[in-house]
């Protein structure tokens, strides 16, 4: 194991993991509530036309970041991960501090239930309207799967490390939802987008400072003051806005 494997590759493969789970449980609902309404054969052609796809970006997104120059590339991925991270970040303390509804999982289950039951028309045409509903759900949750699989893995050529972070996610939703056949809303969502966000935004300003020539103290391992300033402010943040949603308008 090489020694920065803890401060450079981990953190890498744990924020497209937290991520990938994050966006994956809210893909699998989708997908469950087509099987449930119109069988497995569309959720699954859906989905796996949507993989396909999102593997087909990667792959063509990968191998063409090694001809941007490695200042340029980390400076454009540092501020593209910090924008990202904190706008997760700021989801998460406004769920945390009620003052935006947390996700809820059987909601959006009933909700694509409902919808999909609403649709009329022949079998075979309503067949293809889920499968669209489940490639639609899979496609966009994955993009920002992929981008951030892109972003994590690209300061530092650790492409195929971050994917394969994903790629476990993926593996253990499905086969998690596939055995217990509903919505995963046991799984912590927001907690995850907290985490995930101040991963994230770490990052961002990690790559950014390397962009422009900054000289980190400790080098990558600056990564964890930068992660526990963002978990701090993220905190306390969400403790002022529940303070002042409680006490509601002046």
């Amino acid at each position: 194991m090489p020694p920065d494997f803890w401060t450079v590759d981990f953190p890498a493969i744990a924020a497209a993991f937290l991520a990938s789970i994050v966006e994956v449980v809210e893909a699998f609902t989708i997908v469950l509530a087509v099987a449930a309404t119109r069988g497995w054969r569309p959720a699954i052609a859906g989905t796996a036309a949507a993989l396909a796809v999102l593997g087909l970006i990667v792959l063509i997104l990968g191998p063409a970041l090694q001809f941007i120059p490695i200042h340029i590339l980390q400076l454009v991925v540092g501020i593209l991960l910090l924008l990202f991270g904190m706008g997760w970040l700021r989801k998460a303390i406004l769920r945390a501090a009620g003052v935006m509804p947390l996700h809820d999982e059987i909601e959006a289950f009933a909700e694509e239930t409902a919808e999909l039951h609403a649709q009329s028309g022949a079998p075979r045409t309503l067949q293809w309207i889920a499968g669209i509903a489940a490639f639609k759900a899979v496609l966009l949750e994955g993009l920002e799967v992929a981008f951030i699989v892109v972003a994590v893995g690209a300061g530092k050529g650790l492409l195929w490390e971050a994917s394969l972070g994903a790629l476990a996610a993926y593996a253990l939703v499905l086969i998690v939802g596939a055995a217990v056949h509903r919505p995963l809303s046991q799984v912590p969502e927001n907690t995850l987008k907290f985490g995930v966000g101040v991963m994230l935004s770490a990052f961002g300003v990690f790559w950014t400072g390397e962009g422009i020539g900054v000289e980190w103290p400790g080098a990558d391992l600056v990564l964890l003051p930068l992660a526990a300033l963002f978990l701090l402010a993220g905190l306390v943040l969400a403790r002022i806005a529940r303070a002042s949603f409680e006490r509601g308008p002046a």
